[in-house]
C-alpha cells in the first residue's frame, strides 16, 4: 500500500522569539490536518526561530488518490505560510510502498 510524505521548509522571517515561530508552525500543522485529514508532525528541532521543516503523510489504496492529495496539500501550504507571514522555500515528496 503507497504512503506519500510531503516536506516542507519553511523560513519565518519575522520570527523574533521561539514562540513567534511556535505560533507559525502549530497555525500550518492545524490547518494541514483539518484541511486534508492528514497526518503532520515536525521534522526538527527548533534549532532556529526563522526556520522550520514540517513532514506530511498520507496512506491510501491509490497512487493517484495520494498525488493528487499531496499536490492540493503543498498549494494549500504556500498559501498558508504566506497569510502567516512566512514562506515556504522548499518542499518536495515522495512514495513509500509497504
Amino acid at each position: 500500500m503507497p504512503v506519500a510524505q510531503l516536506t516542507l521548509e519553511i523560513r519565518i522571517e519575522h520570527a523574533q522569539s521561539l514562540k513567534d515561530r511556535r505560533q507559525v508552525v502549530r497555525s500550518l500543522k492545524d490547518q494541514l490536518r483539518q484541511s486534508f485529514n492528514v497526518s503532520v508532525a515536525e521534522l526538527d528541532e527548533a534549532v532556529t526561530w526563522q526556520s522550520a521543516t514540517i513532514g506530511v503523510a498520507a496512506i491510501s489504496r491509490s497512487r493517484d488518490y495520494l498525488h493528487g492529495l499531496m499536490e492540493e496539500a503543498e498549494r494549500a501550504a504556500r498559501r498558508m505560510t504566506t497569510e502567516l507571514g512566512a514562506d515556504l522555500a522548499d518542499s518536495f515528496w515522495e512514495y513509500v510502498e509497504s
